[in-house]
């Protein structure tokens, strides 16, 4: 593992050291900071010539800062000539808009990707992309994992066939089909109408969960919006108990308030996403998903098949 380097900005130090910890290597050395101006100035303070270049940097908020961060430490060990370079995106951020919907909208996601072969990425490694079509705007190898398997194990004691596994609108629906199979339990939708980015109005439950307990699946928790209002509608329904596995904790606006405030007992999120205090509610569960990452930069540097890491 001596050719084998990981570099992290300001956006999730801590998972980066993790990830070495499982690997039991040092985290590269790298300086990440401001110019007077606001610029970003980085400084690799390592020789990486010929080195296996990890970089990991979920682009969660300030999502602008941390891109760019990611764009310019890449540029760095690009010109420090490191013979590969594989950016680490724990949060794949910009995702939501992957298509375009609208007139006179822009695709970011993949103005995002462009970015980032440009800038010098070899490969990238994700979990859990908003919308799974994003790994066609790259045109460099891409690693997708999940984190069900992180969760499967959080929940594995408590879940049995008397439980339902619900999708909080019709997209979810593999997602949580999936879950529903590792916990050989039953599977339901949220049907929902957006009213607008914010906000999203749960209508009816399509699946039986009276009397039952329920783990609503999702890849990200923005505003909870969707999530509380999934969880309204799931208790007027008859449910009992309510859980929440998701594994992005964007948790932006009035999240929290929502939340606490919710008829939801448990939300179990990672930590692509690093957890500010004022977010750390005993409702709250963070579970880290740097094991499942230090497997795949383990085989990715090794040259080892990742397929049975993809599995969802």
């Amino acid at each position: 593992m001596n050719t084998l380097t990981i570099f992290s900005g300001n956006s999730n130090p801590d998972l980066a050291r993790k990830v070495c910890d499982s690997l039991n290597i040092p985290l590269g050395k790298c300086e990440v900071g401001k110019f007077s101006d606001g610029e970003i100035k980085v400084h690799i303070t390592e020789n990486i010539r010929g080195k296996d270049v990890f970089v990991v940097q979920p682009t969660c908020v300030p999502a602008n800062d941390n891109l760019m961060e990611l764009l310019i430490i890449m540029d760095a060990a690009m010109r420090a000539s490191a013979k590969r370079i594989t950016a680490v995106l724990p949060y794949f951020g910009y995702a939501r808009q992957d298509r375009k919907d609208k007139p006179r909208v822009p695709i970011t996601a993949k103005l995002v990707a462009n970015l980032l072969e440009r800038a010098g990425a070899d490969r990238i490694l994700t979990i859990d992309l908003h919308a799974a079509q994003v790994q066609g705007f790259f045109d460099i190898p891409f690693d997708h994992l999940f984190a069900v398997s992180l969760f499967s194990e959080y929940f594995k004691d408590k879940v049995d066939e008397d439980w339902v596994v619900v999708a909080p609108d019709v997209g979810g629906t593999k997602m949580a089909r999936a879950y529903a199979k590792r916990f050989n339990s039953g599977l339901a939708i949220v049907d929902k109408r957006r009213v607008s980015d914010e906000k999203a109005e749960a209508m009816h439950i399509m699946g039986e969960v009276k009397g039952k307990n329920v783990i609503i699946v999702d890849d990200i928790i923005a505003t909870a919006g969707s999530l509380v209002e999934a969880a309204a509608a799931l208790k007027k329904n008859g449910v009992k108990d309510i859980y929440v596995a998701a594994t992005h904790a964007v948790l932006c606006g009035p999240a929290i308030e929502r939340i606490e405030k919710s008829d939801i007992k448990e939300v179990v999120v990672t930590d692509t996403i690093p957890l500010g205090q004022e977010k750390r509610i005993r409702r709250i569960k963070q579970l880290s998903v740097a094991h499942i990452l230090g497997e795949a930069i383990k085989r990715i540097h090794n040259e080892e098949t990742i397929s049975e890491l993809f599995a969802l």
